[in-house]
């Protein structure tokens, strides 16, 4: 399934690596998913913030380096844990096929993020 035109407005200014990697990932996910959002304003970053759905205001959403995804099972949205394993998979394999190194958030040890994919700092400041 190719990517809606909504998920393509959400790469609007998102890094040409984090995008290339998308791109890739729907031709590899076995399910189907949208990109929810790119970059943020600092507003909406506060927002999210406030509501406790995000844990900084150094957010890589900020900066063009992260996007969030939501898997798509029967033609809905699902925000259910084990559908985001397989599309992390295609993202991992994606990135690790372009050479462009990635953290998926359900990895993190605190505060997973199953929505959340960014560029690995480090190789991207």
């Amino acid at each position: 399934m190719p990517l809606p035109a909504s998920s393509l407005a959400h790469l609007e200014g998102v890094h040409p690596d984090l995008v290339a990697v998308v791109h890739l990932a729907v031709k590899l996910s076995p399910t189907p998913f949208i990109i929810t959002e790119g970059v943020r304003t600092l507003a909406r970053q506060r927002e999210l913030f406030n509501k406790g759905a995000s844990k900084t205001m150094n957010s890589r959403h900020l900066t063009g380096h992260a996007i969030d995804f939501a898997p798509v099972v029967g033609g809905k949205v699902t925000w259910k844990w084990p559908a985001f394993h397989p599309i992390a998979d295609a993202f991992k394999q994606a990135a690790k096929e372009l050479k462009v190194p990635i953290n998926w958030g359900g990895d993190w040890k605190t505060f997973k993020d199953g929505p959340h994919i960014e560029l690995n700092r480090k190789a991207y400041a």
